[in-house]
C-alpha cells in the first residue's frame, strides 16, 4: 500500500476530532458547485428550445434531444465511477477529489466557449467523466475520517451541497441567460452560465486543494490524473461513437441512451471478470463490494438517481409547461424540490445513525422513507394530470415534500453500503453504487423528454418515476446481512474494532 494511500485513508485527522467536521463543510462546497455545473444544462437547454438556438431548433424532437444531452453527461459521469474509486483506493481519495474538481471547472468553461452540437455534447461528456471521480472518493474520505456514530450524518451534511447546487442552478440560470443574451446576443446567451460557474468552480478547487493538503499531507495528482485521463479518453470516444452512430442511423434518442446503459453494464462485467473488485469472497471473508446484499442496494439506487434527474433536469420545464408560467417563476418553483435537500440530506443521515444506535436498523428506515417518496411522486403526477391550471404554490409544496424524502434516502443508502463492505474497498464500493445507480441518471432525462414529446404531458414521466421508486423499496427487503464478515482493522475514531461486524445495520 502506497504512502499516499495510507495518509489519505488511514491516518487520523491531523487536527483531531474537529477536522472531520471541517471536511464535511469543504466537501459540501464541492457538491454545491459540482451539481450547479451539471444542473445548469437543463435550464440552458430549455432556454435554447424556447429561443430557437440554431443547433437545438433544427431537432425534430427538441425535448428528447435535450434529454439526450443530459443523459450523455451522466454516461460519462457513470463510467468513471468505478475506475476513479479504485484509483482513490490506490493513490488517495483526497488526491482524486482535487483532480476531479479542477477538471470539472476547466471543462465547464470550455463548454461555454465552443460552438456546434457535436463539440458541445463532447464537452458535456468530458465534464461528466471528470466529475465522476468526485462521488466515490468524497464518500470514502468522509467515512475514513468520521467517527462511526456520526458517519451517516457526515455523509448527509456534505451531500446537502447537492441540494444547494440544484437550487442555485435553477434560480441563477434564468437571470444569467438573460444577462448573457444582453452581452453576447440572443444566439450566444446560453454560454454565460457555463462561463460563470466554471470560473467559480476553479476558485473553489484552489481552496479545496489547500484544505485537503492540510488534512492528509502532500498531494501528488500527476500520476492518477494521467491514468484517469487515459481511461476517460477511451470512454469519451466510445460514448461519442455511439452518439454519432445513433445520429447517422436516425435512431431515437432513447435508443442511444439505452446503448450508453449497455456500455456501462459491459464495463462492469469486464472489470468483474478481470478481478477489479478484489479477491474472491471465499478468500477475503466477504468484502461485499459486489455480492447479493450490496447489489440489491446498488440496483435500488437507480430509482434514486432517476428521481433526482427527472426533477433536477426537467423540473423547470415541467412547472412552466403545466402552469404556463415564465422561466423565472418556474425556476423559483422548481427550486422547492432541490431546496428540500437542505433539510432532507442531514436529517436523513442523522435519523439513519439514530436508527442504527437504537437497534431499529438503517434498512427499515430506508424502506419507510422510500415508500413515502414514491407515494408523494404519485400524488404529484395525479395533480398534473387532473388539474387544468395547476397552482405554482401547490406544485412547489408537492415538489418540496417529494424532495425531502428523496434526499433523505441517499445518506441512508450510502451508510448502509459502508456498513456492508471492508474499509479498504470502500472507494470501489461507492464507485460501484454510483455506477449502477447512474443508469437512472442516464436514462431519466432522455426517456422523460421522449415521453413528453410523445404524450404532450409530463404526467406519464412522473408516473414512471413513482413506479420505479416504489419498486426499489421492495429490493431493500432483500438486504439481510448486517455487515462484513470481518474487518481488517479498526475504523477511525470510534469505528468497530478488529473482527467486529456492524450490528443491526440492515435491521433484520
Amino acid at each position: 500500500m502506497s504512502q499516499t494511500h495510507l495518509a489519505d485513508r488511514d491516518r487520523p485527522p491531523t487536527a483531531g476530532r474537529r477536522s472531520y467536521r471541517m471536511l464535511w463543510i469543504m466537501l459540501f462546497g464541492g457538491w454545491l458547485f459540482a451539481y450547479a455545473d451539471r444542473a445548469i444544462t437543463g435550464p440552458v437547454v430549455t432556454w435554447m428550445i424556447d429561443n430557437d438556438v440554431s443547433f437545438m431548433h433544427a431537432a425534430q424532437n427538441p425535448h428528447a434531444l435535450g434529454g439526450l444531452i443530459g443523459s450523455l453527461f451522466f454516461a460519462g459521469y457513470m463510467l468513471t465511477q468505478l475506475p476513479s474509486g479504485s484509483l482513490g483506493d490506490r493513490y488517495g481519495h483526497a488526491t482524486m477529489l482535487v483532480v476531479s474538481f479542477v477538471w470539472a471547472g476547466v471543462a465547464t468553461i470550455i463548454s461555454g466557449a465552443i460552438t456546434g452540437l457535436f463539440v458541445f455534447v463532447a464537452m458535456r461528456v468530458l465534464t461528466g467523466l471528470g466529475e465522476g471521480a468526485f462521488y466515490s472518493n468524497d464518500r470514502a474520505l468522509i467515512v475514513a475520517h468520521t467517527p462511526a456514530p456520526e458517519r451517516s450524518l457526515g455523509l448527509g451534511v456534505a451531500i446537502t451541497g447537492l441540494a444547494f447546487g440544484l437550487t442555485v442552478a435553477n434560480i441563477a440560470a434564468p437571470p444569467l441567460l438573460d444577462f448573457g443574451a444582453s452581452v453576447l446576443g440572443k444566439e450566444q446567451g446560453w454560454r454565460m452560465p457555463f462561463l460563470i460557474f466554471g470560473v467559480l468552480t476553479l476558485l473553489v478547487s484552489a481552496v479545496m486543494w489547500w484544505f485537503l493538503r492540510r488534512l492528509v499531507g502532500r498531494l501528488r495528482p500527476g500520476r492518477p490524473a494521467l491514468r484517469l485521463l487515459g481511461v476517460s479518453a477511451v470512454f469519451c470516444a466510445l460514448i461519442m461513437a455511439l452518439f454519432w452512430a445513433s445520429d447517422s442511423l436516425g435512431l431515437p434518442e432513447w435508443a442511444s441512451a439505452l446503448a450508453q446503459v449497455a456500455l456501462a453494464l459491459a464495463i462492469v462485467f469486464v472489470m468483474r471478470r478481470r478481478g477489479a473488485f478484489g479477491q474472491p469472497r471465499a478468500r477475503r471473508g466477504g468484502s461485499g463490494v459486489i455480492d447479493r446484499e450490496t447489489l440489491l442496494i446498488y440496483v435500488a439506487g437507480i430509482a434514486i438517481l432517476w428521481s433526482i434527474w427527472l426533477f433536477g433536469y426537467w423540473s423547470v420545464a415541467i412547472v412552466s409547461s403545466a402552469a404556463d408560467s415564465s422561466l423565472v417563476e418556474a425556476g423559483l418553483t422548481a427550486a422547492f424540490n432541490a431546496g428540500a435537500g437542505i433539510i432532507g440530506f442531514p436529517v436523513g443521515g442523522w435519523l439513519s445513525d439514530r436508527a442504527l444506535q437504537r437497534g431499529w436498523g438503517r434498512r427499515n428506515l430506508l424502506i419507510a422513507a422510500t415508500v413515502a417518496q414514491g407515494v408523494l411522486v404519485l400524488l404529484f403526477g395525479i395533480y398534473l394530470q387532473n388539474v387544468q391550471q395547476p397552482s405554482l404554490w401547490v406544485m412547489g409544496l408537492l415538489l418540496f415534500a417529494t424532495g425531502l424524502f428523496l434526499n433523505a434516502v441517499q445518506p441512508m443508502s450510502q451508510a448502509l453500503t459502508a456498513d456492508l463492505v471492508r474499509d479498504e474497498s470502500r472507494g470501489a464500493a461507492f464507485g460501484m453504487w454510483n455506477l449502477i445507480a447512474e443508469i437512472g441518471a442516464v436514462a431519466s432525462p432522455v426517456v422523460s423528454g421522449a415521453l413528453r414529446d410523445t404524450t404532450g404531458s409530463w404526467s406519464t414521466a412522473v408516473y414512471v418515476d413513482a413506479g420505479l421508486v416504489l419498486a426499489s423499496a421492495f429490493l431493500y427487503l432483500g438486504v439481510r446481512r448486517t455487515g462484513p464478515l470481518a474487518r481488517d482493522d479498526a475504523g477511525p475514531e470510534g469505528g468497530p474494532a478488529h473482527g467486529e461486524s456492524v450490528v443491526a445495520s440492515a435491521g433484520d
